[in-house]
């Protein structure tokens, strides 16, 4: 019988900085003795498979053609915003143009093979028309201040053409306060038009102008004249415009300009390679195209499938990966498709020392163009099929659950335990099958950093505190390798640029903070768009690690103050059929004196919130409990909101215990061990224990393992 006493099930919890003691500090809900093992011994011994909403594996494969070559849609269209100043309309006079020109350094094969965007419906074709008519800036400009513009910027290029650096220049030019916004917005961008070798930057209505030290670093790979049409394509923000740089022979070095505009621009634009036959000599030219990414024009603070953007292609397949974390998946494949990282969708996170299965989806790639990189990633540990065309992307929790085949060996009975080591097995495992397990968020959702956990970034992230999250992010471990030695560079130094060069190129969200550190400084501004630099799931992982933390200690207040009855105040769900945590406030009831006298619930059903904006609290001591450490956090008048950052939290609720499904498991003999008798007892080296079972949607198998075992699972 199980006991009610609250202290059956709680284990303070303790303050420390590492993982595994904190995560041991978890309590358990079952009375059995268990035994020890190790999981995770090789990447097949922990193999994932989602299950999809509709209760199908997702490794199985689709026995439908999955695609048709001649069903594939065009690459879509492109709608990028437009900007407050339409230069189409706006021009420039003869003697400013010239001037614009002699800032271009231009060779005899530059003249030769103009750049490719010419030829398509492109922004140089209507700035040179633009340049026939008045200077912009001169409407706005006194005759003073216009003169010492030019005469920055032609410094600045003079500088640059003669490579040497920029010592003793000024390296700002202010124009001065302009009240009105409307022509703060003109003159930002027509300065940027003139002097694409040059930044604009608003402080307190000043127009402050700097060096573009990105169309510095372009220069170095392409021609002076490609840089100079390549920003003011930039710039202008043409809808449904190309841009071409001249044709390029040299792969590697099409691998370098690749590289270059979609680390440097890669969630405004997209690059890609084309074939494109040379009338002249007969030959083939491969030239590299950008693009504007299609931006979104819907309302609301999540896309509806109804308000799904025209023409946009989505095509989902099913990744399995090896021993491979999924951003760094992801990461390896946007650049292959060369997309970013958020085109990319999936239903849930999945272990990376394992063999896992799920689905994603990925926007603006055909599946025929998904299908030709088969080859290329399978020498990364991953493949993709079930490539097909679907009208969406995939959401977070758009999954029943998973599927887990597990191996445990080292098998050994807890220490003084003199039972059959069968029989402690069978016993812990029909009694978690039976009862179930503390559904607590296992310790890979918190990062496995002794110094600094993913929860800590997050509180960081909900008290608006930047910088704090920034350095905790870039905080290294106690070793001695390439990441932690360029972590602890940069809070030595908060040299971006330096970090970055030490950072390898593997660790895909570090350098992606560090570039836009480097871009943006390291101030509290230029923090935020270091966030803003990763995708939006990736920045709200961080904020749900944080409220995970604060449940799992939830939960075992919980069941340490009032055990298995069901109280009052408690929170209980009356829908039996939910198996994930997104229902409504209307399926959540609040425990009367009455019903919990009359124990008319079972502890099954008792829900504990997940913290948000929108969610009700206990009304016992758990209630009190969760106030006390908001107060101890400093989140008192928190709303769960950080718009900043477009992050937004209205919580919801989770149930304390949860039941493997489908649970099988077999005891076996490792084939490599002679089995001894010792007495009745059979050597417990020489078992290995194959486990099998469902759970549902964000359920961690780590946590159930731990139940069955009553010791951590050592991996």
């Amino acid at each position: 019988m199980l006991s009610t006493e609250p202290r059956h099930y709680y284990r303070r919890m303790e303050e420390d900085t590492d993982y595994r003691i904190r995560f041991s500090s978890l309590c358990f809900f079952n009375d059995h003795i268990g035994f020890h093992g190790t999981i995770k011994s090789s990447p097949s011994d922990f193999i994932v498979i989602e299950i999809d909403e509709q209760g199908q594996l997702v490794n199985k494969t689709i026995n439908e053609p999955i695609f048709k070559i001649s069903e594939i849609q065009p690459e879509p269209n492109n709608f990028p915003k437009k900007t407050k100043l339409d230069l189409q309309n706006l021009s420039f006079e003869d003697g400013r143009n010239q001037e614009v020109n002699t800032l271009v350094k231009y060779t005899d094969g530059d003249q030769n093979h103009p750049s490719g965007s010419e030829k398509e419906d492109t922004i140089s074709d209507g700035t040179s028309k633009c340049e026939e008519k008045a200077d912009v800036l001169s409407s706005f400009l006194d005759e003073k201040t216009h003169e010492l513009l030019n005469n920055f910027a032609c410094d600045i290029k003079e500088k640059w053409l003669s490579e040497t650096e920029l010592i003793g220049l000024p390296l700002e030019f202010s124009i001065g306060r302009i009240i009105d916004k409307n022509q703060r917005a003109s003159l930002h961008s027509a300065i940027r038009q003139k002097f694409p070798f040059l930044i604009t930057v608003g402080k307190n209505s000043e127009i402050v102008v700097k060096p573009n030290l990105e169309y510095k670093e372009l220069c170095h790979l392409v021609s002076e004249e490609e840089a100079f049409n390549f920003f003011k394509y930039l710039d202008a923000k043409k809808e449904n415009s190309k841009f071409t740089f001249k044709p390029d022979a040299n792969k590697d070095h099409r691998k370098a300009v690749h590289h270059f505009v979609n680390k440097k621009f890669g969630n405004l634009v997209e690059t890609k390679s084309f074939s494109e036959m040379n009338c002249s000599t007969g030959n083939l030219n491969v030239v590299i195209t950008v693009r504007f990414r299609e931006k979104a024009h819907r309302r609301g603070k999540r896309p509806l499938p109804e308000c799904q953007e025209g023409n946009v292609i989505y095509t989902a397949f099913t990744l399995r990966k090896e021993n491979l974390e999924m951003f760094e998946a992801i990461g390896f494949l946007a650049i292959k498709l060369g997309v970013i990282p958020s085109d990319f969708s999936y239903a849930g996170l999945k272990d990376k020392k394992a063999i896992t299965y799920q689905a994603m989806v990925v926007r603006k790639v055909t599946p025929e163009r998904l299908k030709n990189i088969e080859k290329e990633i399978e020498k990364k540990r991953m493949n993709v099929f079930n490539i097909r065309p679907v009208d969406d992307s995939l959401r977070l929790g758009q999954l029943k659950g998973n599927h887990f085949d597990i191996v445990i060996r080292n098998l050994k009975k807890q220490i003084n335990d003199s039972a059959n080591l069968r029989e402690r097995i069978m016993e812990a495992i029909e009694n978690v099958k039976k009862k179930g397990f503390v559904n607590y968020y296992g310790p890979q959702r918190f990062g496995k950093g002794r110094k600094v956990h993913t929860d800590q970034i997050g509180l960081a992230l909900l008290k608006n505190e930047m910088m704090k999250a920034i350095k905790l992010f870039l905080t290294p471990e106690d070793l001695d390798d390439p990441v932690n030695r360029a972590k602890k560079y940069f809070l030595q130094t908060e040299d971006a640029k330096g970090t970055l060069s030490l950072m390898p190129e593997f660790k895909a969200r570090e350098r992606a903070l560090l570039e836009a550190l480097h871009r943006f400084g390291m101030t509290e501004e230029g923090c935020i768009q270091a966030w803003f630099s990763l995708p939006h799931s990736m920045r709200i992982f961080y904020v749900h690690a944080y409220t995970s933390k604060i449940w799992n200690e939830a939960v075992s207040y919980r069941l340490a103050t009032y055990g298995a009855r069901v109280v009052e105040g408690d929170l209980v769900c009356l829908d039996e059929d939910i198996d994930d945590e997104n229902f409504p406030n209307s399926k959540v009831h609040l425990v009367t004196e009455e019903e919990g006298s009359a124990n008319m619930y079972a502890i099954h059903q008792v829900v504990l919130p997940i913290l948000g904006y929108n969610i009700q609290y206990p009304k016992n001591k758990v209630g009190q409990w969760y106030h006390d450490i908001l107060s101890r956090d400093g989140l008192q008048t928190c709303r769960f909101k950080v718009p900043t950052l477009k992050l937004n939290v209205p919580g919801c609720y989770r149930q304390i215990l949860k039941h493997p499904r489908n649970l099988s498991y077999q005891l076996m003999e490792d084939h490599d061990i002679d089995v001894k008798m010792k007495g009745s007892h059979i050597d417990e080296t020489a078992l290995s224990l194959l486990i099998s079972f469902d759970l549902d949607a964000s359920c961690y198998a780590t946590v159930c393992l731990k139940e069955i075992m009553k010791h951590d699972v050592l991996n």
